[in-house]
């Protein structure tokens, strides 16, 4: 069975603009050919992607990095670049995105949602674009935008239909075994599942639905005592929980005693949770001596002496190694699921987009007569192929004060002789408002 990871990292690189050409019409019998380089492609993006597909974040623990395809370059006769292919990055539907510092971007809580993750650089412009009334010939063109860098945490919360809960050793595991297609690791002793499984129930008169095997919670869980935290966020979305009790004369707690500390320790970590559509569980019922079934093999009649027993209400009771009602056990889930689809899903999708990069710039002061201008836009603004050109030079100076960088480094301090950095361009600045 796959390994199961639910925290990772991702490094995602989007693809650099292509650069504008610098270009001139050769053509028989046409004089003084005009400007003719096309503009360069623009670098493709990256996008997570929440797919049903996707169980596990595995795929990024050895191998975060993520990369786009970079815009191609303009070309003579006006020839745009090729924009570059974008990566589609797949994950768990439930999968959190993080910044490093922690603050919530994106929660792909549905099937299908994407988010850009990384944004490609745009394309530079070619000569052509340059020609004007004063400037017959540009020598010049833009450069490249470079694509966005960023990593990014990840974190899954699975989002299944139904939740298995229940103190370890109780046969969560087994259970989901028998009712689904999950294979997951079984063994006599407490904490054999030290991770989430998932498994789908298929049915052939309702739409098949998915169970997640939550790992075993121990009392104090909800302030983080064993692995609680750990777990108990995979049962956030869940659309109903299932209360397993350990009915087997030899438990360490009674089934009311087992459930009133899962109910507690459930709306401790969160009171919506409480609130949430239940189904009691009694397993291992083929041990529970003179009430089990080999004595009464009544269905509904085991169920009211088993209410007037552990003052418990049970929506079935069964035994995974008899298999004694597991049949009417998943129909029973069939249904609670059927009816959960027709009110709205709990904690919907909260959708918070990563604000796109600020198109202005910041002013930094490096030392008394040192400072540097950052910022998406005016890096652009000065990423002209050849600065040397007085034409260039201009066209960027123009850009510059359009912007209002002048009259920033003035507002920082700036004075006459001052050295002033943008990306690779650094100038003397002069004191002037131009």
């Amino acid at each position: 069975m796959a390994e199961f990871v639910d925290r990772a990292q991702l490094h995602a690189r989007a693809g650099d603009g292509g650069a504008g050409a610098v270009s001139f019409r050769r053509e028989a019998y046409v004089d003084k050919g005009g400007p003719d380089g096309g503009d360069g492609g623009d670098g493709g993006d990256v996008w997570l992607v929440a797919s049903y597909n996707v169980s596990s974040l595995i795929g990024f623990r050895d191998q975060p990095f993520r990369r786009a395809e970079d815009g191609t370059h303009g070309g003579s006769k006006k020839k745009i670049g090729k924009r570059g292919e974008e990566v589609l990055v797949y994950v768990p539907i439930g999968t959190i995105v993080r910044d490093l510092e922690g603050q919530v971007l994106v929660d792909l809580a549905e099937d299908e949602l994407r988010w850009r993750a990384a944004r490609g650089g745009r394309g530079g412009k070619g000569n052509a674009r340059f020609l004007s009334n004063a400037r017959r010939a540009p020598a010049f063109a833009e450069q490249g935008e470079v694509g966005e860098d960023i990593w990014f945490n990840l974190e899954l919360k699975l989002a299944a239909d139904v939740a298995l809960v229940g103190f370890p050793n109780v046969g969560k595991s087994s259970l989901i075994s028998v009712v689904s297609r999950a294979r997951p690791k079984i063994a006599d002793y407490p904490f054999t599942t030290l991770e989430p499984n998932l498994g789908v129930v298929q049915m052939d008169d309702s739409r098949d639905f998915i169970v997640a095997d939550v790992p075993g919670l121990i009392e104090g869980a909800a302030q983080g005592r064993g692995l609680g935290h750990e777990f108990l966020r995979h049962i956030e979305r869940a659309r109903i929980l299932a209360y397993v009790l350990d009915l087997s004369e030899g438990a360490e707690y009674s089934p009311k005693e087992q459930y009133r500390v899962l109910k507690r320790e459930v709306a401790e970590y969160l009171p919506d949770l409480a609130e949430r559509p239940e189904v009691v569980i009694g397993n291992k019922v083929d041990l529970l001596g003179e009430l089990s079934p080999l004595h009464n093999d009544d269905p509904e009649m085991l169920l009211v002496l088993l209410k007037s027993e552990f003052g418990i209400e049970f929506d079935g009771v069964v035994s995974t190694s008899t298999r004694f009602g597991i049949a009417s056990l998943v129909k029973h889930l069939a249904q609670s699921v059927s009816e959960a689809d027709e009110t709205p899903a709990p904690l919907r999708p909260r959708v918070v987009l990563r604000p796109l990069e600020a198109t202005g710039f910041e002013v930094l002061r490096l030392s008394h007569n040192k400072f540097v201008v950052e910022g998406r836009d005016v890096l652009k603004s000065v990423g002209l192929s050849d600065l040397g050109d007085p034409g260039a030079l201009q066209i960027a100076q123009r850009r510059l004060e359009r912007m209002g960088v002048y009259k920033a480094l003035r507002r920082a301090g700036a004075k006459a002789g001052d050295e002033v950095i943008i990306g690779d361009l650094n100038f003397e600045y002069d004191g002037e408002a131009r």
